[in-house]
């Protein structure tokens, strides 16, 4: 049985011995005198190497018996990237696994909607994961249950549903049985539940938490990126924290993101890698979807220093220093990525961005003033029309792709969604009228969370890298294979006009060496 890869024992201990944060959520580390598991960035004094053990998960840890740390709190540890070597079907059962889908639900339902056998699920999951799907879906109740145990002043009972337990007996003896200790025991004096009031924006009804990432993140290119263009009663942007309502399951109620570690700078306390969340609490019936597909919409399970290493040795080096830790900024549905692809390349996107959420968005009441839409779905767009959309402000040719993408989804022709065939949902993409391979490649980018996504056909990115054929940068970007979008994005923030030194970093070949030729002089 094999699990996601575990760096060597030798790496391990040299990253737990320096609590390297690069190493968070790529291993845990088993105490076994005390049966309890952290993470390499925990601060407690550092243990005998005898009396270590290392695991590629948490769930690893908790099937041999081990229990969270209370300090460290393993349920914070980022998540591994979407582009690590596991199979595909593993891949996406964990990702809805972890996103709950086995909430209320049992495996045979999730094997179905996979296209698989159930005995073919837990066989992959056993073999790429190390435990079966109940085993890995009740470490991530329990994980949320004890973040939210310590981060909020939610009764025991809320918790308990929350986070995707049925019955608060179950909850309160499967807690005892894997922690030995009760959910009470886990409240601390560290209580911040309710968030603080900002600017503009009452305290009613909103809960904090926080998501960790690994360092650097590049937060104000990643917000540049999420609102571009910005939907005003959507999504709103105040200072560095950045708000927007959400519609999951029939549960409406708005989301805030502001990262952590800019507000420890300014502040000069220790610096947090995470992002400081506040939402409604109308949201936590869907917590753990709503959780995981934050994780995906700021692509906090990133690994930076991998990507911008790789992309350094790619000739990106002055671009990767001037913005490290950039990341793939993502949607919360496959028709968002549609709508503000459509609308980014419009030049009126931004007027008829404004007009579009007014009239298609459905109006709702939340805890923000600025936020009092929701995001226009395909059949409203597609009932519009393109006439409709026209009269809005988006110019014909951009009309006429939005609405026929709009009624291809509202009809079910196809969808986007993470974990899809990239292959498969560019070809859907490619039969509706209007719609190109450099806006198929930009709409799957970001609806699938493709990370080697490159339109080289993009005018802008041809304007950044000093090329004019699409061909000639396609060759290019092999070299930054297979991280390529993470290189558009930054060439994408590039200014090419005032620009004075080159965007690329190319080492020129060295001239070939001549052969010296020996003259002989005749007798």
């Amino acid at each position: 049985m094999t699990g996601p890869a575990l760096p060597s024992a030798d790496i391990c201990e040299r990253a737990l011995d320096a609590r390297d944060p690069r190493f968070d959520g790529l291993f845990f580390v088993g105490i076994t005198t005390t049966h309890i598991y952290c993470r390499p960035v925990c601060p407690a004094r550092v243990s005998h190497t005898d009396r270590r053990r290392f695991f590629a998960t948490a769930a690893a840890a908790e099937r041999e018996g081990y229990r969270p740390c209370l300090r460290c709190r393993p349920e914070l540890a980022p998540g591994r990237a979407p582009m690590d070597a596991v199979p595909r079907l593993a891949r996406l059962a964990a990702d809805r696994i972890s996103a709950g889908a086995l909430n209320g639900r049992g495996v045979v339902q999730l094997a179905e909607e996979l296209g698989v056998s159930e005995r073919h699920l837990r066989r992959a999951l056993e073999r790429e994961i190390g435990v079966s799907p109940l085993e890995l879906a009740q470490t991530h109740r329990l994980l949320l249950a004890t973040q939210l145990l310590a981060d909020t002043t939610l009764p025991i009972t809320r918790i308990a549903f929350a986070s995707g337990f049925q019955s608060l007996r179950r909850f309160n003896s499967v807690f005892r049985e894997r922690y030995r200790l009760s959910p009470s025991a886990l409240r601390g004096a560290r209580r911040q539940g309710v968030a603080s009031r900002g600017p503009g924006e009452p305290s009613n009804d909103l809960i904090r938490l926080t998501l960790a990432y690994r360092p650097p993140l590049a937060w104000d290119a990643l917000v540049h990126f999420l609102g571009r263009p910005m939907l005003p009663g959507v999504e709103a942007l105040q200072g560095g924290r950045y708000g927007r309502t959400v519609c999951l399951d029939g549960r409406i109620g708005v989301v805030l993101a502001e990262d952590a570690a800019a507000q420890s700078r300014n502040g000069h306390r220790a610096v947090r890698s995470c992002l400081d969340v506040h939402l409604s609490t109308s949201l936590l019936p869907v917590l753990m979807p709503l959780l995981a597909r934050l994780r995906r919409y700021f692509d906090l399970d990133a690994e930076p220093t991998m990507v911008d290493t790789h992309l350094t040795q790619g000739g990106l080096g002055r671009l990767v220093e001037g913005r490290a830790g950039i990341r793939i900024p993502g949607v919360f549905d496959g028709f968002e990525a549609v709508l503000r692809t459509v609308l980014g390349e419009s030049p009126a996107g931004a007027r008829a961005a404004a007009a579009i959420v007014s009239a298609l968005g459905e109006a709702v009441a939340t805890e923000v003033p600025a936020l009092t839409h929701l995001m226009p779905s395909p059949a409203r767009v597609a009932e519009a029309g393109t006439a409709g959309l026209v009269a809005m402000g988006l110019p014909p040719h951009h009309a006429v792709v939005l609405s026929a993408v709009a009624r291809a989804m509202a009809g079910g022709m196809f969808r986007l969604e993470p974990g899809g065939s990239v292959a498969a949902a560019r070809r859907a993409l490619l039969e509706i009228e209007g719609v190109d391979g450099r806006l198929a490649t930009m709409i799957v980018m970001r609806a699938l969370y493709w990370p080697d996504a490159f339109p080289a056909s993009d005018p802008a990115l041809q304007r950044a890298a000093r090329l004019s054929s699409p061909v000639t940068l396609d060759a290019l970007a092999e070299r930054w294979r297979p991280w390529r979008a993470y290189a558009a994005h930054h060439l994408w923030l590039e200014n090419p006009p005032g620009q004075q030194e080159p965007v690329l970093e190319i080492p020129r070949p060295k001239p070939a060496r001549q052969r010296r030729t020996r003259l002989v002089s005749s007798a």
